[in-house]
């Protein structure tokens, strides 16, 4: 029996007939864990001959109907997907970058039965000091580091970003190495002077889309190790002169 077939049984098994009948004439459950199954495929990355990386963050665009209809089986339905989509990626040899998530979106452009599939490989991302990622300590920096819709402080000196539990700001990424990059930052000036610095990766940094070995980042640069991205924000302070 395949993934389908088995999301499709226990589907049956855990909801009553309300949700089918929600469902009737609109978008089924079936045809959402098959665009997502398809999305995996489609997007995945070839890391050695048996094991390939996949997206593991997951929007679901409805239309407005669809969207209410959904709504209150949501959770059921994102647990029922979330399984299916792991039992599909162990049978084909993928690789999570981080914990699964389906989320459902209304837009209101769709019509009613149509819907849209989006994705994006999201590593965890851990720092070794869990107080560095504090409201206070983020609002006292005057750079950040913006990964996965998370803000990082950048202090003097900098901190090293990698896989392994030597770094500083661990990233759960198979493409990044286990001491991947250095980011550098020299106190002067309103803003501090802030790098970066190849550390011997095996698969590169980039930065604004260029392969570099070192570059030094403006406010806004985009840093890229593996499949994760990173965003250079400098933040305003009013003791700065900033109102």
């Amino acid at each position: 029996m395949g993934v389908l077939n088995r999301f499709e049984n226990r589907l049956e098994q855990l909801v009553s007939g309300a949700f089918a009948r929600a469902f009737r004439s609109a978008v089924q459950p079936v045809e959402l864990a098959a665009a997502l199954q398809r999305e995996v495929d489609n997007s995945a990355q070839i890391l050695s001959r048996d094991r390939r990386l996949v997206p593991n963050s997951f929007h679901v665009e409805l239309s407005p109907a669809d969207y209410e209809r959904l709504s209150p089986y949501g959770t059921t339905l994102a647990e029922e997907l979330t399984d299916m989509l792991r039992e599909h990626a162990h049978e084909q040899s993928y690789v999570f970058t981080g914990p699964v998530s389906i989320a459902f979106d209304r837009a209101e452009d769709l019509s009613t039965g149509r819907f849209h599939v989006r994705s994006a490989a999201m590593a965890r991302v851990t720092p070794a000091d869990e107080r560095s990622v504090t409201d206070t300590a983020v609002r006292r920096a005057h750079v950040v580091l913006e990964v996965n819709g998370v803000r990082h402080p950048l202090e003097p000196p900098g901190l090293v970003i990698g896989r392994g539990t030597v770094a500083d700001l661990r990233i759960n990424d198979p493409g990044v190495s286990r001491r991947h990059a250095e980011f550098r930052v020299v106190p002067g000036g309103l803003v501090p002077e802030v790098s970066v610095v190849d550390l011997g990766s095996t698969n590169g940094l980039f930065v604004n889309g260029q392969r570099v070995k070192q570059a030094t980042l403006d406010d806004g640069a985009q840093v890229r190790v593996g499949n994760t991205t990173m965003t250079v924000r400098h933040v305003a302070h009013q003791e700065d002169g900033d109102v």
